[in-house]
């Protein structure tokens, strides 16, 4: 039971990552904006353009992630000795 909820957080496919690269990409916009209302000025804008570069790296991380795991896999189905 445990396996199937965990299953659930698994990113498997590049749309479930760019969903969750576009919810991290709305999460940080809001908080940008309220950055830009507390904090006027050249300073919030700094702290606008951190929020959103932390959704690029992040969404880079995910994607790179994907594309090594799709290639151990494959290292593995080749590794196993098929019967």
């Amino acid at each position: 039971m445990l396996r199937k909820l965990g299953r659930l957080f698994v990113i498997k496919t590049r749309i479930e990552a760019f969903l969750i690269i576009y919810a991290l990409a709305l999460g940080s916009s809001a908080r940008g904006m309220v950055y830009l209302h507390e904090y006027p000025g050249f300073g919030g804008k700094l702290l606008f353009l951190a929020t959103t570069g932390a959704v690029f790296l992040a969404g880079a991380k995910i994607l790179d992630c994907l594309k090594l795991e799709a290639e151990v896999g494959e290292l593995r189905a080749q590794a196993l000795p098929r019967e």
